[in-house]
């Protein structure tokens, strides 16, 4: 079994078919992933479809968790990745799978992988709770994979790297409720202070915000300084 640590979480967003979470299930643990997180699935969690189409892969059905938002997901991770075909105009840095499994083990920490809806994929908010875009280089004539697809090419590319060393930063990167915490307090004094004049413009605005305090490599010293320093302003 993968090192907790290392291993990237799958979590699926709103999944909508119990047997794609099946066959999701098969293609995590054919590379030694085995940490499932679900976000709202549709049709509710056990789903009697999801053990047959796994084929076997029983014990990452057996340790899924189940979440009612994406914030909840990843509460505790240091590192979340969004997968998605677009850039959606966001200002975060764009990587291939290979890129993505080579950081995760070299970084080390826990690290989340969104995959969206089968339908509808992320949305805009969605990808905005993530450090870094993850993005598949397929054919741009035909960029149709299915949520299982997705995952394996992920799975396969850290197991393929499992090998690297990995470095331990000095101060370990700050888990994602901090950041979250961080955005908050920043939301409620800007709220407070006038800063969201036109309405139809906040949410934009709210979404630049979370993707300039997403970006990697805060610790959570920092995350307290910053907030620290928004309290004093705010007082």
């Amino acid at each position: 079994m993968e090192s907790e640590a290392a291993s990237p979480i799958v979590v699926l967003v709103r999944p909508q078919l119990g047997r794609n979470i099946g066959t999701t299930a098969r293609a995590m643990l054919n590379f030694g992933v085995t940490r499932l997180r679900l976000v709202a699935p549709r049709d509710g969690w056990p789903n009697p479809d999801a053990g047959p189409a796994a084929s076997g892969a029983d014990e990452v059905l057996a340790g899924a968790e189940v979440f009612p938002t994406v914030d909840a997901a990843v509460a505790d991770c240091t590192h979340v990745y969004a997968t998605t075909v677009r850039k959606r105009g966001l200002i975060k840095r764009v990587v291939t799978p290979e890129e993505a499994a080579r950081e995760t083990h070299m970084r080390g920490g826990r690290t989340a992988i969104l995959f969206g809806a089968e339908a509808t994929g992320l949305d805009n908010d969605e990808v905005g709770r993530a450090q870094e875009i993850l993005t598949v280089p397929v054919n741009p004539d035909f960029s149709s994979l299915n949520l299982a697809q997705a995952v394996i090419l992920c799975a396969y590319e850290w197991s393929r790297h499992a090998d690297l060393p990995r470095a331990e930063p000095l101060e370990p990167p700050a888990p994602q409720t901090e950041v979250d915490g961080l955005v908050g307090q920043l939301d409620e004094a800007l709220e407070t202070a006038g800063y969201y004049r036109v309405e139809s413009r906040a949410p934009a605005a709210r979404r630049t915000l979370r993707s300039l305090l997403t970006r990697p490599g805060y610790t959570a010293q920092e995350v307290r300084t910053l907030r620290g320093i928004i309290s004093s302003l705010t007082r």
